[in-house]
């Protein structure tokens, strides 16, 4: 209890200078010792406005660097080019849309028109290859920078995009450290752990593997290296504990052997599931994942309900994969802040941010938490964020520039934003 006090306290407080917009008498907006005049977000899908499952112009338009550049303008910023998709192909790759509350539990339909793809196999979107401010990429990592091809046709589609076809064999990190900038956000490796971790800690590809520290540490550094020549400044941010996400934190064993009970007028008391040492039953410390309310999975033909048929590994984050990934990801922060020891950089502590709103603070009477939908900073899919979650993102990014730098680039007002759209019905 003292612990939770703690956190709470301090998120309060974190939240005070990320949510609080000054008022003139304060301090007139100043840029410091800082040229913000070409600034350029390297990052992944959080980057990029990814939301609800799927990158769309809406959640584009609202990504935490656009807000940020939007607050640079008043301290010197120029022009902060997107990758916007057009008002005709509007939905993007498509996402998932809440249609409505029944008995509580969230109905949610995809989005399948107004899309923007040029190739259904291989899928791959509408090409966008003027020169852009924002370079997040959805699935982009840390390892997967240095690879080259990952900008092809069998590569990453959001990448693809991105480039003229004669460069397809470019390397994310060569695209990303050559563009003439002047001020840099740094926001990539939240996938080097992610992806392994929402696949229940499996590795069945690429995108599921868990770094090497070491292998994360020496791109990072060349990162730093590359994006500081000539003096030049940037924030480098920390990643995020991906189990303080609703996609960890929502279905939990008591509300699935809740509803399994009440569906065959059972009376089961225990979940099994398959871990890498074997069966064992499940504890309050595994994670289920949010995908699986909406399986199919558990109960079906007694699956997980019986030791004979544990829920498969993919299905769970368990105990000791929880432990591992916490693990990862606290050595990841460590290099990055070192990282941003090393070159005087701004440090934008996304880890802190996280983890202190995880059980809920309010800001100026704005409830805000890790819970699915009701929680305002965390968008349908579980992972990625909400327009209000984007604008406190933003302001975590603004304190860190301005606490380093001397700046006096004033807040985003998070009021002006939304959490999770809800239907205009709900049914009960």
């Amino acid at each position: 209890m003292k612990k939770n006090k703690l956190y709470i306290g301090a998120a309060l407080a974190l939240l005070a200078i990320a949510s609080c917009k000054p008022s003139l008498d304060e301090y007139t907006p100043s840029a410091g010792s800082v040229n913000f005049s070409k600034y350029v977000a390297i990052g992944n899908s959080l980057t990029a406005g990814y939301a609800d499952g799927g990158l769309y112009l809406e959640g584009q338009k609202v990504a935490y660097p656009n807000l940020i550049a939007e607050q640079l303008k008043q301290v010197g910023g120029g022009e902060f080019k997107s990758p916007f998709f057009s008002e005709d192909q509007a939905n993007g790759s498509g996402y998932i849309t809440l249609t409505a509350l029944v008995n509580g539990q969230p109905v949610t339909a995809q989005v399948t028109d107004k899309l923007a793809y040029r190739s259904a196999s291989p899928k791959l979107l509408t090409k966008y290859t003027d020169p852009i401010n924002n370079l997040g990429v959805p699935g982009m990592r840390m390892d997967l920078s240095m690879v080259a091809g990952m900008g092809s046709p069998a590569g990453n589609m959001y990448f693809e995009r991105l480039l003229p076809d004669a460069d397809a064999k470019k390397t994310y990190f060569t695209y990303s450290t050559t563009q003439n900038h002047t001020f840099f956000s740094f926001a990539l490796g939240n996938n080097d752990a992610l992806g392994w971790a929402t696949n229940g800690g499996v590795v069945d590809g690429p995108t599921t593997v868990l770094t090497e520290t070491a292998q994360f540490t020496g791109i990072l550094n060349g990162y730093v290296q590359a994006l500081t020549e000539g003096d030049r400044k940037g924030v480098l941010a920390t990643i995020p504990d991906v189990t303080a996400t609703p996609y960890f934190t929502t279905v939990t064993k008591a509300a699935l052997l809740g509803a399994v009970n009440a569906a065959s007028k059972g009376n089961f008391q225990d979940i099994f599931i398959k871990t890498k040492t074997g069966v064992r039953k499940s504890t309050d410390k595994d994670y289920f994942i949010l995908t699986l309310s909406s399986a199919g999975v558990f109960g079906q033909n007694g699956t997980g309900l019986y030791e004979g048929i544990p829920l498969d590994d993919k299905w769970v984050l368990d105990e000791s994969e929880v432990t591992t990934v916490q693990t990862r990801i606290n050595e990841y922060n460590a290099a990055i802040k070192a990282a941003a020891n090393s070159k005087g950089l701004a440090l934008a502590d996304v880890h802190e941010f996280l983890n202190n709103v995880k059980d809920g603070v309010r800001i100026n009477g704005l409830a805000v938490s890790a819970k699915y939908i009701t929680g305002n900073a965390f968008s349908l899919d579980g992972i990625h964020l909400t327009p209000i979650g984007n604008a406190l993102m933003a302001n975590i990014f603004i304190s860190a520039i301005n606490s380093k730098y001397g700046s006096k680039i004033p807040q985003v007002d998070v009021a002006k934003y939304r959490g999770v759209k809800l239907p205009d019905t709900v049914t009960k």
